[in-house]
């Protein structure tokens, strides 16, 4: 039996910021928001080019863990500027692209709220991007999580695989707060709900107690829903409810 803090689906476990399926080998991760940076310094804020490098890391120690992938699954946002591609952009979503195809056998794109223009890219690597990714057998829906969509594989879907949230939770000790990108897992209707944290380094996400959550999928009660945090290693943390400051 895999251990609480992995186990996140009977079928699919946490490994670093990603979703792993071992039977099927597909790996699923979301919200790269590669660009971010040079996005933020036209913006006027300093600020290092280091996500991609970062990225590159962590995707390695999880490789070395997973094994060979099948399939890829980007669940959205893989570059960051709505209107326009960065030269940052066209250089680290090529590398990306290129770095998941030397690691899996195919690679599934989903577009993201921040993908209006990625088609250049990913026709330049003869890749599609889809509106959703279904398996059909296991009833697993993957989408980007911003909308709800109107589909059959939508209404047939057991379960739901979204990121856009970015969700993450500050704990408090003392004077001291810190923030931690975060699992979340819960019901959207009938449906087994699960939300993926952002695999940007640069971004730390949206505190789930503080402000309006984005994704239409929570807004809703999230009492009963359960949290995995991401630090040196993924800690089961309970549930929504049981959290000091979740009203």
């Amino acid at each position: 039996m895999k251990p609480k803090e992995k186990s996140i689906l009977s079928n699919a476990e946490i490994i670093g910021l990603s979703l792993f399926f071992p039977k099927e080998k597909i790996l699923v991760l979301t919200d790269l928001h590669l660009g971010y940076e040079e996005a933020l310094i036209k913006q006027g804020t300093l600020m290092p080019k280091f996500n991609f490098d970062d990225s590159i890391k962590r995707l390695n120690k999880i490789f070395s863990e997973a094994g060979r992938i099948k399939k890829i699954i980007v669940l959205g946002d893989l570059k960051h500027e709505f209107g326009v591609i960065s030269e940052q952009e066209w250089s680290e979503v090529s590398r990306m692209l290129a770095y998941f195809s030397f690691n899996s056998e195919e690679i599934i794109l989903i577009k993201g709220n921040h993908d209006k223009i990625l088609e250049p890219i990913a026709g330049w690597k003869n890749l599609e991007i889809k509106e959703s990714f279904f398996l059909e057998k296991q009833k697993i829906l993957f989408l980007h999580g911003d909308r709800i969509p109107e589909s059959k594989e939508f209404n047939s879907a057991k379960t739901i695989v979204i990121g856009h949230e970015h969700p993450a939770i500050t704990l408090t000790e003392g004077i001291k707060h810190e923030k931690f990108k975060c699992f979340v897992k819960g019901k959207y209707e009938k449906k087994t709900l699960i939300v993926l944290p952002s695999f940007n380094s640069t971004l730390e996400g949206q505190d789930l107690l503080k402000g309006k959550l984005l994704s239409p999928f929570l807004h809703q009660d999230l009492s009963e829903f359960e949290l995995w945090l991401v630090a040196d290693k993924t800690y089961f943390f309970g549930k929504m409810k049981e959290i000091e400051g979740f009203n």
